[in-house]
């Protein structure tokens, strides 16, 4: 309670499997970070809607669920919390507040103790009260015979529109509660919800209160910091957005090709929207004079060319090259290369990536061999694995990078293996592919703040970048990922994105400066200088990441070696 900071987040429709990775993944950084590194522990509150899904709670009664969810559009997982089935799904406020419970004594305990279990219930229960009736719903409260929130609690005809259900572990809470908005009142019918058949449900919509999604939750938001009290509260949210025939996750410029490096913006209309969204207005010229500090220094040496001719002989791709990175030179020089496998094009079209997005060709089987053979050629100890993204492919491209691990390992035994994926689309069985293998490090880039990640990777979502980077804490594999400065966030934002990524357990981070392939692309808002980027390494390191890499230059795969080898901070 009182004394904590809370951060707050609304991460807009996330799959449930991917909310509880990210439930698990701060819940037990926060207790790592309580009992053995001696940090404070900040408190989270999360907000969001689910794509169709019923949960099945320990106590779920057989034959509560009436249909196959499969028929009726919607997932089933079985979850740790108490209680029956649940049903959760767009046009739902889900809010999953990650907290320290006090001690039954009315303190914060260290570790262990009795918590008081019933008395944040009882606060939950409270919060959604104040919030309803702030939207204009009169007449709800408790029944003392259910849990949750209901409309007319006293009468025959009482009806929920709220559940509640936590679970505690270690003295901090997972799981929350969901607040019936405008939902598709239909699912309920395909369950006995919360075992109760006694009673019906309903909604904000159905009661006849017309309120937004984005009303609700900010008002829960008030009215859950106004209860728990925190010393201080930092919000940052991915874009909140009504879209009419521009879903979710959806690619802004296939096929544009690759634009123009004159002046004049060839940015889609698209893009120009999404910015907007996301309060990006204005940006500087292609054409604009770089500051100093961002004139790459070009100097390509003997083994710069070396490096060339071993990736040109065995016709393999590189990401230096395909995303036309400044440090090409610098890394070559040093014998260094990130391999790209899965081919050169990508089936997503990111708004500040020069990587071809033309209709990829099916991998080749011979590249992981190839990869090796350079690798071994190279002499290299420590060899950096990129990908495309491969949405076409039945396992996501992972069993592609699967095989590349374990071809250099046959090859050169030793070599330690660092991979840079995309985001699978959060499909845990493609992730396993990859995990199994056990890279010494695994990369997943988060590359902007939750505002602008609808305009920066459209094809992607600031929490599933998220889970992923649980999961791949929760497997034990040191986790990395990295951030792209200067389209439009600003200073508060990236801090609050560094704590994400420290309080989900990443160990290595690199933040570096945006530059803008051609018109097609993303423009440059501003110039982030080399001081700032020292202080967002000290930030970041302040907050409990491992080593941060930060500088103008910097890249993904820059000076991954030495970052890897980093002694680990406790």
């Amino acid at each position: 309670m009182a004394g904590s900071k809370l951060r707050v987040r609304w991460l807009g429709k996330v799959p449930y499997r991917e909310a509880w990775a990210l439930q698990r993944g701060f819940h037990t950084e926060a207790i790592k970070d309580r009992a053995i590194r001696n940090r404070p522990v900040a408190d989270r509150l999360l907000l969001l809607e689910h794509d169709h899904v019923y949960t099945l709670g320990r106590n779920t009664t057989a034959g509560n669920v009436l249909v196959d969810p499969a028929s009726v559009g919607a997932e089933v997982v079985q979850v740790d919390r108490g209680g029956d089935v649940t049903y959760h799904g767009p046009g739902q406020l889900v809010a999953y507040p990650l907290v320290e419970l006090p001690d039954t004594r009315g303190r914060k305990a260290v570790a262990g103790g009795l918590r008081d279990v019933k008395g944040f219930v009882c606060l939950l229960e409270s919060v959604i009260i104040a919030t309803l009736d702030e939207m204009g719903l009169g007449n709800v409260g408790r029944r003392p015979d259910y849990p949750g929130v209901w409309v007319d609690p006293d009468e025959p005809h009482a009806r929920k529109i709220s559940a509640v259900g936590i679970r505690v572990e270690q003295g901090r809470t997972l799981h929350g509660i969901a607040i019936n908005v405008d939902p598709d009142m239909s699912m309920f019918g395909h369950i006995v919800p919360c075992g109760i058949t006694e009673f019906g449900v309903t909604s904000l919509a159905l009661e006849g209160v017309d309120a937004s999604m984005e009303e609700v939750a900010d008002t829960f938001a008030k009215h859950f910091a106004d209860k728990w009290e925190p010393s201080t509260i930092d919000r940052s949210d991915a874009v909140w957005r009504t879209p009419v025939g521009d879903p979710d996750l959806a690619p802004f410029s296939r096929g544009m090709g690759a634009g123009s490096k004159t002046d004049g913006s060839n940015t889609s209309v698209r893009l120009r929207g999404r910015l907007a969204e996301a309060g990006v207005t204005e940006g500087l010229s292609i054409t604009a004079r770089k500051p100093e500090w961002m004139r790459a220094r070009v100097k390509h040496g003997p083994e710069a060319m070396r490096t060339r001719r071993t990736v040109a002989d065995l016709n393999l791709v590189t990401v230096c090259e395909e995303a036309g990175c400044p440090n090409l030179s610098e890394c070559w020089s040093d014998g260094t290369a990130t391999f790209m496998v899965n081919g050169e094009r990508c089936t997503r079209a990111c708004g500040f990536c020069l990587v071809d997005t033309r209709k990829p060709a099916p991998p080749d089987p011979t590249e992981p061999a190839r990869v090796a053979e350079a690798v071994e050629r190279m002499g290299l100890d420590f060899a950096v694995i990129t990908t495309v993204a491969r949405d076409d492919l039945v396992d996501e491209g992972a069993g592609q990078i699967a095989e590349t691990i374990r071809a250099i390992r046959a090859r050169t035994p030793g070599v330690s293996v660092e991979v840079l994926i995309s985001d699978c689309r959060g499909r845990e069985d493609a992730l396993r592919l990859i995990f199994d293998e056990r890279p010494e490090v695994m990369n997943h880039n988060l590359e902007t703040v939750p505002r602008l990640q609808r305009a920066v990777r459209p094809s992607a979502s600031y929490a599933r970048s998220l889970s992923v980077l649980a999961r791949s804490v929760e497997a034990d594999l040191v986790t990395k990922s990295g951030l792209v400065l200067g389209m439009g966030e600003t200073r508060s934002e990236i801090e609050s994105t560094l704590a994400d990524l420290a309080e989900i357990g990443v160990s290595i981070v690199t933040i570096g400066q945006y530059l803008r392939p051609t018109t097609n692309h993303l423009p440059v808002v501003n110039w982030w200088t080399p001081q700032d980027f020292e202080s967002f390494a000290r930030i970041g390191e302040d907050l409990g990441i491992n080593h941060v890499e930060s500088s103008p230059f910097t890249r993904s795969s820059y000076h991954a070696k030495s970052a890897a080898r980093q002694p680990v901070k406790v």
